[in-house]
């Protein structure tokens, strides 16, 4: 008979909150750390509160995913073993490392040498009060976490592990939530690792920002970006039924406010039929590929008809990463957005910074894009329409319009600095309009940026900040941080707390900094 910490037990299945699509079958690994000094009464104790501790962030409303507790590691053997099991287990995002007692760190040198998947190190321990008047030596020798976490983290930092520290009782609801955020960071981090991105055409012809290193992106993002002919698109979309067309056009008239010239009977109904026959060769192409993230390019349309619109707006809606003119790295972010706030209010979207109203104290940012703005920002309906495009060359193509719901945002973008990819992020809040937008065809969203308007600005042309960005309202400036540490990557935060002083210092250490540690 095998005792509650041994490697040979099977791990608990925990009740906990119910998931959402891609979390449904992730999971991630509770490591406890110990030692055989203690015996047997004090390792079954170390099992029982370290199961206490993985169920009760498993039941946390705030943790996305299932968060399954493994038996006690005692010996540097079985945790090589586990960390082993977890790089090569693809339901695994991630690992919780917990030392509940004394583990002395020389054990874990070879199991954080070996490990490949994001690390979140737990400092807490069982109990949220002290027994102050029944502490005796029993129960100090059980309850070492004060120290034994600081032995832990010492090997870490040697060793150069990357990892995110969470501190205080499993029970504190800002516990919780900074676990579900890593939580979401390591499955945003897992998805671009999964992705395949279809590129219909090349970028747009002389731009700078959207070009890049694919071969970097795939060592550093594990995304893998190719490129199919607009004539597989063209192909794909000739091969659509009428069938499926009509379900598509009906979908649209349920869903949204479609404008009469574009309804069963209307002048333009073809239009909005071509539309969804867009939409579904798009999904259907994708599909057969594998891909979950894709770019189009008004330059380079071949022989479809309109450059995709609500096609677009609606794939992104279903989870899909885009990239308008080609711009893969904006469609790797919008993809790793999706999953790290599925579930959570709000969305994300491709977006683009356009113009400004320059009111002194006042200052508003207006974005938008041709056509390609994903409606998870908004929770008002839709509004189909279709209107001239003035490039492209093609016919008129459809759109969703509408105004993003207000609330805390942020927007960040991707650019390859030839030796890293840097990500610069703004958080912002997005306010109604000043007034309506009756004659903008397009959906848009309108935001003030922190720390103020012209801060904000300068900082972003400073760190070379591209105009693709991804507009999240749900994933936050957290999560896209945590990735960025999960990821190796360099990112520069504009927020409440930037000066423009500090900002073009932290440029200049950066450029140092990643080109010290990645070698001269």
């Amino acid at each position: 008979m095998t005792s509650p910490h041994e490697t040979t037990r099977s791990a608990p299945a925990f009740a906990g909150t119910p998931r959402t699509k891609h979390y449904a079958d992730r999971e991630v690994w509770f490591l406890t750390g110990s030692q055989d000094l203690y015996g047997e009464d004090t390792l079954r104790q170390v099992a029982e509160q370290s199961q206490q501790v993985a169920r009760t962030l498993d039941e946390a409303a705030d943790v996305p995913v299932r968060i399954v507790w493994k038996p006690v590691l005692k010996d540097s053997g079985s945790i090589r073993r586990a960390v082993l099991d977890a790089n090569a287990d693809d339901r695994v995002l991630g690992v919780i490392t917990w030392m509940h007692t004394f583990s002395p760190a020389k054990m874990w040198i070879a199991g954080l040498d070996a490990l490949r998947k994001p690390l979140l190190h737990l400092h807490t321990q069982a109990g949220v009060e002290l027994p102050w008047d029944s502490i005796d030596m029993d129960f100090m020798n059980l309850n070492q976490a004060a120290h034994g976490d600081r032995e832990y983290a010492y090997i870490a930092t040697r060793l150069g592990v990357p990892r995110t520290t969470v501190v205080g009782h499993a029970t504190n609801p800002a516990v919780a939530k900074r676990v579900g955020t890593w939580s979401r960071a390591a499955a945003g981090w897992a998805a671009t690792h999964e992705l395949k991105l279809a590129r219909f055409g090349d970028n747009m012809r002389n731009v700078a920002v959207t070009e890049g290193d694919k071969t970097e992106a795939e060592l550093r993002f594990g995304v893998s970006v190719n490129t199919w002919g607009v004539n597989d698109l063209v192909a794909a979309v000739d091969a659509v039924s009428d069938a499926e067309v009509d379900r598509t056009v009906a979908e649209y008239e349920d869903l949204y406010e479609v404008v009469a010239e574009l309804r069963r009977g209307g002048e333009r109904h073809d239009s909005l039929r071509y539309a969804a026959r867009q939409e579904v060769a798009l999904e259907t192409l994708l599909t057969s590929l594998g891909a979950r993230a894709f770019t189009t390019n008004f330059e380079d349309l071949g022989a479809l008809r309109q450059l995709p619109g609500i096609a677009v707006q609606r794939l992104m809606s279903k989870g899909y990463g885009f990239g308008a003119e080609g711009d893969w790295k904006t469609a790797v972010l919008v993809r790793a957005a999706k999953v790290m706030g599925e579930g959570l209010p709000g969305g994300a979207s491709l977006m683009e910074d356009y113009t400004y109203d320059l009111t002194p104290g006042a200052e508003k940012i207006l974005g938008a894009h041709m056509l390609e703005v994903c409606p998870s920002l908004t929770t008002s309906t839709p509004r189909v329409e279709i209107h001239p495009l003035g490039i492209g060359g093609k016919e008129d193509p459809v759109r969703m319009v509408f105004d993003a719901d207000p609330g805390e945002g942020v927007v960040v973008s991707m650019a390859d600095m030839r030796d890293r990819f840097r990500l610069t992020a703004n958080v912002v809040d997005v306010v109604p309009p000043s007034q309506p937008l009756p004659n903008l065809p397009v959906a848009r969203a309108v935001w003030e940026p922190r720390p103020d308007f012209a801060t904000s600005a300068e900082a972003w042309l400073t760190a070379g900040g591209a105009h693709h960005t991804v507009m999240s309202t749900a994933a936050g400036i957290d999560a896209f941080e945590i990735f960025a540490d999960i990821a190796g990557t360099e990112l520069l935060v504009i927020d409440e707390h930037t000066t423009r002083r500090g900002f073009r210092d932290q440029v200049r250490w950066n450029q140092v900094y990643y080109r010290v540690a990645q070698g001269l």
